[in-house]
């Protein structure tokens, strides 16, 4: 954790000056001096509900004597011990049917994936055993149990190891799918996840990690959760650019752009949940701006983006739509290996900014 300086505190307090009364107070409130990594901010989170409840344990290669390939489970065993985070061989069958069994027996699991791609080699358990044994229970067996692990494209780890899996997990009756985006994201949503009744898969991008962002005095408490619903990062007026995880950072660059260069007021909004989809905020949005793009980087066949298209068509804001909606995603191929074409096969800012052009018809 790393702490702002006094003169930038100032300039926030400047600029929020002119604000009315109660977002002034708000504001200043959300104002911290502290930063968070996502990596702190999932470390800390597991902290505090490992030792909040004792039936929550951490289950995953190389989590306990490596501190997690990426990190974010350092220092947990030194902590709580070899009962609470268990390294396991490379078999994610075994490991996670042996959360999942250990999830129906009462106990709160927590399976770390080293990469949600690898998570293919258990979607039995994830799908058949946690998701649907409530419902064909008839609500007698609950399994609380979050899966979680980086998600989607990375640099450089080729088409078997980039892949999304937000509309896949997002399509199972009986998931809950979160993307955070920021550190107070993933700190809230991962607590709050641990405490879902329900199994909760939890889609984390590694290039995120070593991010840091502000972090307000509220989201340090130990108390801190978020509810799962779409969160406005950046107010305007003129359209609407709805995304998750990394793509929230590439959709504000591309705000900045549209607002500097072509007067254009983007609003951004940052779903964080993907199952369940809020598509209040959603359609709250397009009756606000009139005009929608989606950004995602997955393949668009079938997509997140897809389904929001879908259900705006098919609820009252699509008599608010002056433009048709437009889909940003990733190319329609395996993820190339080569850096040159990595880079054109996701969104940038600059393929966001194109579509927006494109929507509100921008020369």
């Amino acid at each position: 954790m790393s702490f702002r300086t006094p003169l930038l505190l100032r300039h926030i307090a400047k600029r929020v000056n002119g604000l009315s009364t109660p977002l002034r107070y708000q504001a200043m409130r959300l104002a911290s001096s502290k930063t968070m990594t996502v990596r702190e901010a999932l470390n800390s989170a597991m902290a505090e509900e490992l030792d909040r409840d004792d039936d929550v344990f951490i289950i995953g290669e190389e989590v306990a004597q490596y501190n997690g390939a990426y990190k974010v489970t350092k220092g947990l065993l030194d902590r709580f011990g070899e009962r609470r985070v268990v390294d396991t061989p490379i078999t994610e069958y075994g490991f996670t049917g042996l959360a999942v069994g250990a999830a129906l027996k009462g106990l709160k699991p927590i399976v770390e994936f080293m990469s949600f791609n690898f998570s293919m080699q258990a979607i039995d358990h994830v799908v058949n055993s946690a998701a649907k044994t409530h419902y064909m229970s008839g609500g007698t067996q609950k399994c609380q149990i979050v899966f979680r692990g980086p998600n989607g494209a990375a640099v450089g780890v080729a088409a078997q190891h980039s892949q999304d899996y937000s509309a896949w997990y997002g399509s199972i009756p009986g998931l809950k799918v979160l993307v955070p985006y920021s550190a107070e994201d993933a700190r809230g949503l991962l607590k709050a996840a641990i405490r879902d009744p329900n199994p909760v898969v939890f889609l984390e991008n590694e290039l995120l990690y070593g991010e840091s962002f502000p972090i307000s005095e509220e989201a340090l408490s130990p108390d801190f959760t978020l509810p799962y619903t779409a969160k406005v990062e950046k107010e305007g007026k003129d359209i609407s650019i709805v995304t998750y995880t990394r793509n929230v950072q590439f959709s504000l660059q591309a705000a900045e752009i549209l607002e500097k260069q072509y007067g254009v007021s983007a609003e951004v909004i940052n779903l964080r949940s993907i199952r369940p989809l809020d598509i209040d905020a959603i359609i709250k949005t397009v009756k606000k701006t009139n005009h929608l793009i989606t950004v995602e980087s997955t393949f668009p066949s079938f997509g997140v983006g897809a389904e929001i298209i879908a259900q705006v068509m098919e609820s009252e804001a699509f008599d608010y739509l002056d433009a048709p909606i437009q889909r940003v995603t990733g190319a329609d191929v395996p993820t190339p290996y080569a850096k040159e074409l990595e880079d054109f096969a996701f969104p940038d800012p600059d393929t966001i900014v194109k579509a927006v052009k494109e929507v509100l018809s921008i020369e």
